[in-house]
């Protein structure tokens, strides 16, 4: 599958793989300047492109592992989700969970995006739902061991 993508200023990067089996492109970051995230700070950051994703699929938007697990930054809409119809500028919500400031620096390889298939559906309301041996046990209802 080839994804069109369209740089929208000069220090824009195309999205890369990082080794040849990797599921997600890295998206970097396109900003002239270092941005300091705080603990707990929240900010919007721009990768300069702007991408054509084919009907059927989306864009996820995803943390990468390695900022996480290290730095705690994160993608704060984890998953952020990118339509076949958006032709804006991938942004990326980003969020410090750690204790310590983190810079994000110009070009800094900060989410990664995975181009994945869906499926549009249709709904019907009914009065009720098949029954399931599971029914209505929600949140914690399997246990965890």
């Amino acid at each position: 599958m080839i994804i069109e993508y369209k740089k929208l200023n000069a220090n824009a990067q195309e999205p890369t793989y990082g080794t040849e089996y990797s599921a997600g492109v890295d998206l970097r970051v396109s900003i002239d300047t270092p941005i300091v995230l705080n603990p707990g700070e929240t900010e919007i950051v721009p990768t300069g492109i702007a991408i054509c994703i084919p009907e059927g699929y989306f864009g996820m938007i995803c943390s990468r592992s390695g900022l996480s697990a290290k730095f705690g930054i994160v993608v704060l809409n984890s998953p952020g989700i990118i339509d076949a119809d958006y032709r804006g500028e991938i942004k990326i919500i980003m969020m410090n969970h750690s204790k310590k400031a983190f810079t994000i620096e110009p070009g800094m390889r900060l989410a990664q995006l995975i181009i994945v298939p869906c499926s549009r559906t249709s709904w019907k309301m009914v009065s009720d739902l098949p029954e399931t041996r599971r029914a209505d046990g929600g949140i914690g209802s399997t246990g965890i061991k």
